[in-house]
């Protein structure tokens, strides 16, 4: 499905999320209130698409939200590029937990 992803991909998450990802280890939030475990992958961007998902799906957030810059090499979990239902936008979606160690810069956003 879709193409080889790049390098680096994106992933928005709140700040008290990634505090407790860094206490255990891993990340397991897929997107804002689910789960890995509810969701079945982890949703990433490419470079190009995090601030129009921030837009679309995080404005209103009042907590402190972060920009996870991720290593697609350290993952050790697949990487599989698609559209989500009714889009032609392919995005990477990430099937397992995300290592904390895959995560090579955090920004505020």
């Amino acid at each position: 499905m879709g193409t080889e992803p790049s390098a680096h991909i994106f992933h928005i998450a709140t700040g008290a999320d990634w505090a407790a990802a860094q206490a255990v280890g891993e990340y397991r939030v897929s997107t804002l209130g689910r789960s890995l475990e509810q969701e079945g992958f982890l949703h990433a961007s490419f470079a190009g698409q995090w601030q129009s998902v921030h837009d679309a799906f995080y404005a209103g957030v009042d907590e402190p939200l972060v920009l996870l810059e991720i290593d697609v090499g350290l993952l050790g979990v697949p990487v599989v590029v698609e559209a989500p239902p009714g889009s032609d936008e392919e995005f990477p979606h990430i099937y397992g937990a995300l290592p904390v160690a895959a995560v090579v810069a955090v920004g505020p956003l």
